[in-house]
């Protein structure tokens, strides 16, 4: 298997794709538009919202934090995620912009 070049790509365009692999799913689609709705939510709550076994939405909020779209604070016992706004914006702005270089071409 051949080694891995992402260095040769910048910073903004990994940006994007991460942002675009955390996105690429219905599920995370689906929990980011449930806590935009909801404000912040601990996991029961997401999970009980999705027809997916409680380890696969795991795997969602963890692919959604990675990316830095969520963000999670420890309510003993319950973790509660919400929006990383600061971070969303910034996704959208990303795209925005790969969308507009795209109409130029």
């Amino acid at each position: 298997m051949a080694a891995s070049k992402k260095e040769t790509f910048t910073k903004d365009d990994i940006r994007i794709a991460r942002f675009a692999k955390a996105l690429s799913h219905p599920a995370r689609i689906s929990i980011l538009r449930n806590l935009a709705n909801a404000g912040e939510s601990c996991f029961n709550e997401i999970s009980g919202a999705l027809p997916l076994a409680d380890s696969t939405v795991s795997q969602h909020l963890s692919e959604l934090k990675e990316a830095g779209l969520l963000k999670s604070t420890y309510d003993p016992p319950r973790v509660i995620y919400s929006i990383d706004y600061v971070n969303w914006k910034t996704a959208r702005r990303s795209l925005k912009e790969l969308a507009r270089a795209g109409k130029k071409g």
